[in-house]
C-alpha cells in the first residue's frame, strides 16, 4: 500500500530508508535549502527514484540560505574538519531544518490522503542536532496527528540506530552507496576529512563492509 511520504536527500541514511519502505512510498521529496552539497545529494537522489520508479520532485527552500546562519549554507571552506560528535560540527547545525521540512512534508501528504511521512534520522545525530533527537521526533509526531484531519505520522524508524546499522541493511538490500553523497563541503569527490566524511567511513568500518565512496587524496 502507497502511504508515505519521504523526506529525501540522496544521502546514505534516507536512501536506506526509501529502499526499505520502496513498497509504501508514494512520493519522495528532496529539498533544496541553499546547502553546499545540494546538487550532489539531488543528483543522487534522482537516481534511486528513478531506479525503483518512485515520483520524485525538489521543493526549493532559498530562504533558509539567505536568512539562517550555519556553515553548511556558507560554502565549502566554512565546514570544519573532525569528528562529527566534536564541539565544532555544531556549526553545521541548520536552525529548525528538520522541523521545516516535516511540515511541508505533513502538509504533502495531506494534500495526497497519505498517512505517514518518513524520515531517516539516527542515533548518531543526536549529539549535535537537535531535530533529530526522540524527544524532538515524538514531539512532531504529536503535532502532525493533532494538526492534519487524516491524522498524519513521523515515522522515523532509525532514530536509535547507528550509521554502521544503516549500511548493514543496505548492503541486504544490495543499495549501490557510490550514488550517494554526503560531503559536507560539496566538492566533486567527498573531501574525506569533514565530520559526515569521517562517520560515514566509520560506518562502512564499523560494518565490515567495503566502502564504495571516492574520497579526495
Amino acid at each position: 500500500m502507497k502511504d508515505s511520504v519521504i523526506i529525501y536527500s540522496g544521502g546514505l541514511d534516507s536512501t536506506t530508508l526509501l529502499y526499505e519502505e520502496r513498497e509504501r512510498v508514494a512520493l519522495a521529496v528532496t529539498f533544496d535549502y541553499g546547502s553546499n552539497h545540494a546538487a550532489r545529494e539531488i543528483a543522487c537522489a534522482r537516481y534511486h527514484c528513478e531506479q525503483l520508479g518512485i515520483e520524485h520532485i525538489v521543493i526549493e527552500l532559498g530562504f533558509m540560505s539567505r536568512y539562517f546562519q550555519s556553515s553548511l549554507l556558507s560554502g565549502g571552506d566554512a565546514i570544519p574538519s573532525g569528528n562529527y560528535d566534536e564541539e565544532n560540527m555544531k556549526s553545521t547545525v541548520v536552525p529548525f531544518r528538520n522541523g521545516i521540512m516535516l511540515s511541508i512534508a505533513c502538509g504533502l501528504a495531506e494534500s495526497r490522503g497519505l498517512k505517514r511521512v518518513l524520515i531517516a534520522n539516527h542515533g548518531g545525530d543526536h549529539a549535535i542536532y537537535p531535530d533529530c533527537r526522540p524527544e524532538f521526533i515524538n514531539a512532531m509526531d504529536a503535532a502532525m496527528r493533532a494538526g492534519t484531519y487524516v491524522n498524519v505520522e513521523v515515522a522515523a524508524p532509525y532514530t536509535n540506530l547507528s550509521k554502521a546499522d544503516l549500511v548493514c541493511r543496505g548492503a541486504q538490500l544490495g543499495i549501490d552507496y557510490s550514488h550517494t553523497y554526503s560531503c559536507y563541503r560539496g566538492n566533486e569527490q567527498h573531501c574525506g576529512t569533514c565530520g559526515t566524511c569521517t562517520e560515514r567511513k566509520e560506518a562502512f568500518r564499523e560494518a565490515g563492509i567495503a566502502d564504495p565512496t571516492i574520497y579526495e587524496k
